[in-house]
């Protein structure tokens, strides 16, 4: 779905996907959940919400000195989203701590209110940045930072900026990017010179304060900004074009279109944040158009001329659907995305575009499709680790249904599980020994289910279980191991343990 555009700096627009899914169709998804299980996504953290926590997060998260950052929309102490910081326990969990939490000056919310989309991003002392959608002096959003604490574990929160009427951008989304000389950046879904989105500036000045400036207005929607780290260029995208914001000879920023969504099949609404690679390539999703009209991910290249061209590298609409994010890259060239709608139960997935170098086209998977427990609704992008590991956020789902922070495999190893018996048939009221094998041995401990008998742990990828109540006539018997978030789910072939009087 896609928001209307307000003008008030009032509560993001409720036809945005904030009501896609009802209460009640949730409720009904996490009836329908599968029983938990390990699987190649696994939640880190489920938000709470209410007092405590925040809740429902449509923003993606952000690695600094080994700690998950992110905000989320609603939740905290007064309702209006929370800055959170997620830490590893040592023993392979996460602890939350709520950073800051919006409005304490409800309902004036001078602080701001209800980041969206807003990842955050740091500079090189260690203070966060991030955006409010709407709040501060004006009610038209804020740009904010954390500082860090010298002891204890209080950060420091400043609003560096507060949006005013048009001209000025109005409403921020997708947080910010930084540039080398702590420049910040950013999206406005409202304001600027036309009034219906901008691309604005602010630069820290020689006295600690901060200026705030408007480069240029777009017909914006919902995504963010990428700097080619090599040209300083920046592009992003409007309702109906990619384009990229350079400076002149006389330092002033000039916007220029470098492509234009001209028909159905190349795509349109393009949300999905761009993506730079090495070779100054870009990527990035449309939430509709392409052959299904349930969007694409596109590449641009920049050819002779300085002509970019389009490819369309896949159609949305034989699984996942809707992408709202944009995509990421393993070493490989692989590609990695969300989408809000498809896969099982209508709630979305991760999905991998797997990279054939040969012929230089991409084939897609499902890496894991969100079932409501394991969270629904994913409409950030992800963020890819050393280890190929994908991690995102989800907007609802998760054990309270107010989103989860997961993390997803999308190189987990296949597995095979064989059973045997150690005596078939055996005799009433004999002890009867199942033996499973895993190939390649997950880690020691984890658990084979020997259907419908009973569970043990495996040991070297072998796990026993033996049994003696067995009733006279025939069970069919089934070994399955879960998997874990780098080994995928398999069963063993079944086959009959009869027992005879």
């Amino acid at each position: 779905m896609q928001a209307v555009k307000t003008r008030d700096g009032s509560k993001l627009a409720t036809a945005i996907v904030r009501g896609a899914l009802t209460l009640a169709v949730f409720s009904a998804l996490m009836i329908a959940a599968l029983p938990a299980q390990a699987q190649t996504q696994e939640v880190l953290y489920p938000f709470a919400g209410g007092t405590s926590d925040g809740s429902n997060p449509y923003g993606g998260i952000t690695f600094n000195k080994g700690n998950i950052y992110g905000t989320t929309y609603d939740g905290g102490l007064y309702g209006f989203g929370t800055v959170y910081q997620l830490t590893p326990n040592g023993s392979g969990g996460w602890t939350e701590q709520v950073l800051y939490s919006f409005c304490p000056a409800s309902p004036s919310c001078t602080d701001g209110e209800n980041p969206t989309f807003g990842s955050v991003v740091f500079d090189s002392k260690g203070n966060l940045y991030g955006t409010t959608y709407g709040g501060g002096a004006s009610g038209f959003g804020t740009i904010f930072q954390l500082v860090p604490p010298v002891t204890g574990s209080t950060w420091t929160y400043n609003v560096l900026y507060s949006f005013g009427a048009v001209p000025d951008a109005e409403n921020p989304v997708n947080g910010l990017i930084v540039d080398k000389s702590g420049n910040l950046f950013g999206t406005a879904y409202n304001g600027g010179p036309g009034g219906n989105g901008a691309v604005f500036e602010l630069s820290p000045t020689a006295s600690s304060t901060w200026t705030e400036s408007v480069p240029t207005g777009i017909n914006s929607l919902y995504s963010g900004l990428v700097q080619n780290p090599t040209t300083g260029i920046i592009y992003g995208t409007s309702s109906t074009t990619v384009f990229e914001l350079g400076k002149n000879p006389s330092g002033n920023w000039v916007e220029l279109p470098i492509f234009t969504f001209a028909s159905a099949a190349q795509g349109s609404q393009p949300n999905g944040t761009l993506m730079i690679d090495a070779s100054g390539n870009l990527y990035g999703t449309t939430v509709a158009g392409g052959t299904n009209s349930d969007g694409v991910v596109y590449k641009l290249t920049l050819g002779t001329g300085g002509k970019w061209t389009e490819k369309v590298i896949y159609n949305f609409g034989s699984n996942g659907i809707k992408p709202y994010g944009g995509v990421v890259a393993d070493s490989q060239g692989n590609l990695f995305g969300t989408t809000t709608a498809g896969g099982k139960n209508s709630a979305g997935i991760v999905y991998e575009l797997v990279y054939n170098a040969s012929n230089k086209t991409y084939a897609e998977r499902s890496i894991q499709a969100f079932v409501g427990e394991n969270g629904a609704l994913p409409y950030s992008g992800l963020v890819v680790d050393a280890n190929n590991l994908v991690y995102g956020t989800t907007y609802l789902g998760g054990a309270n249904g107010q989103g989860v922070v997961y993390v997803a495999n999308g190189h987990a190893q296949l597995t095979t599980t064989t059973c045997v018996s150690s005596v078939n048939p055996s005799t009433l009221g004999q002890a009867v020994t199942f033996t499973a094998t895993v190939t390649p041995a997950p880690p020691d401990g984890e658990p084979i289910v020997f259907e419908p008998v009973g569970q043990s742990n495996m040991v070297g990828g072998v796990a026993t279980f033996t049994v003696s109540n067995l009733k006279a006539g025939q069970t069919k018997i089934t070994a399955v191991y879960d998997g874990d978030l780098g080994f995928i789910t398999s069963k063993s072939v079944s086959f009959f343990q009869v027992v005879t009087k």
